[in-house]
């Protein structure tokens, strides 16, 4: 009988299921091409207008006047507003997001607020960006005026749920058996969930907050509500300020050549950073699940 068995495992599959099994190959690797053309022809078309234009004078000049020859001409002023914005946000969303996210996974199982809480963060990671601008927009802009500081509270609140709802996943992935080997070590709840739920989970939140780093860093509506632009560098987080997204978009809509350009190279530079932040996520997820 094990001979049988052994035999029908190895027997070629029937010619009209091998036809099957190729046409439904086929037909996902057609569908998989249509999904990646579009995103294929973006990439293309950036490097294409950008990459000849990408010298090392953008990356270090301010943006020169228009109709202005023989200066250097860049946006580095843009790209040390987006670094400050989308770091300052950082410093206020990532601590923020992560004590949330425990708080959600060890801590508020029995509370009746935890509930309300999850469901408040899901509806924020559904709220266009637009609408955040407008928000910010109200809450600072209004009171004060356009800032840096404005655009870092309107990418805070952007990157906040994508913290929180990656990072309580992560959590909820260390298995049951390392908190109650913990616990049975003499270990108290604070220390099973910071030196061993949460070390065991890091790579899974760092994951998380690469992510929201990158969905922040390519925002443009928010900036435009908050930050606007400049064409200095950066004078203060109670100043307006540059940031690579708002340039991309006042320069492809620019009637001189010099600038779309220069919104060319920003749109290589901007996808570049993103495409490098979500490469690096992949890597540490990967390291983490081969070192299982």
């Amino acid at each position: 009988m094990d001979d049988d068995f052994s035999l029908e495992l190895t027997k070629p599959l029937a010619a009209r299921r091998q036809l099957w099994s190729s046409g439904m190959t086929a037909i996902a690797f057609l569908l998989a091409a249509i999904a990646v053309a579009p995103l294929l022809a973006i990439l293309v078309k950036i490097l294409w207008e950008g990459a000849p234009h990408l010298k090392w004078e953008v990356l270090t000049s301010l943006p020169a006047p228009v109709g202005m020859e023989g200066v250097p001409n860049g946006f580095a002023n843009a790209i040390q507003g987006t670094l400050l914005m989308v770091g300052l946000a950082s410093l206020v969303s990532i601590p923020l997001g992560v004590l949330t996210a425990v708080y959600l996974s060890e801590f508020g199982q029995e509370r009746t607020i935890a509930p309300v809480i999850r469901f408040v963060v899901t509806i924020l990671s559904g709220v266009p960006s637009i609408v955040v601008g407008v928000f910010a927009y109200g809450v600072i802009v209004t009171v004060y005026k356009f800032s840096a500081l404005a655009g870092s509270f309107a990418l805070a609140v952007i990157m906040l749920p994508i913290i929180v709802l990656t990072a309580e996943e992560a959590l909820k992935l260390v298995p049951l058996q390392q908190r109650l080997a913990s616990a049975a070590l003499g270990a108290s709840t604070l220390q099973t969930t910071f030196r061993i739920v949460t070390a065991a989970a890091l790579p899974g939140i760092t994951t998380g907050i690469l992510l929201a780093v990158a969905r922040a860093a390519g925002e443009t509506a928010p900036l435009i509500f908050t930050a606007l632009f400049t064409q200095g560098w950066v004078n203060g987080l109670l100043h307006p300020a540059p940031s690579l997204s708002v340039m991309i978009y006042n320069y492809a809509n620019s009637a001189y050549v010099q600038q779309n350009q220069l919104a060319w190279s920003a749109s290589v530079i901007l996808v570049g950073l993103v495409l490098l932040i979500n490469l690096l996520s992949r890597s540490i997820t990967r390291k983490r699940l081969n070192s299982r």
